[in-house]
């Protein structure tokens, strides 16, 4: 029984360190569960059911708790660099043309290159586009 209050303990504090050097909210969901495992244990509960109250903890949490933690954590959080392009208005600067390997939109006051998701797309010079993605150095646009 010591056995597993150890392992459920250094378990416990090995994913609030990790947490803690990501704060991404990857393992809190899982110090829960070794948390309510450690509790099991002290109560004199095997090592099946300390297992399972393990699982079960963990699982209810991340399924019940992350939604609301993912949509209000970062809701304020900056979109940065390339992230930020997705979904802006860009303006055809030189017609976009796949297959001929041309194409240019302004975005910003920054001249990218551009060019479509389907090959067999044209988009003339002076249309407004929307920024789908970025590949490499290139905006991904359609009309």
């Amino acid at each position: 029984m010591e056995r597993e209050l150890i392992f459920w303990l250094v378990l416990l504090v090995v994913l609030l360190v990790i947490e803690l050097a990501t704060l991404g909210l990857t393992t809190i969901w899982f110090a829960g569960g070794a948390a309510a495992a450690f509790v099991a244990s002290i109560l004199g509960a095997g090592l099946v059911v300390q297992i399972v109250v393990f699982l079960a903890v963990s699982i209810l949490l991340l399924v019940f708790t992350r939604p609301f933690a993912a949509k209000y954590i970062n809701k304020n959080r900056v979109r940065t660099n390339v992230d930020s392009l997705l979904g802006q208005k860009a303006v055809v600067t030189q017609d976009i043309d796949n297959l001929a390997g041309t194409g240019e939109a302004r975005v910003d006051g920054k001249v990218w290159m551009a060019r479509t998701e389907n090959d067999g797309e044209q988009i003339v010079c002076g249309t407004t586009v929307t920024i789908l993605g970025v590949s490499g150095v290139k905006l991904i646009v359609e009309k």
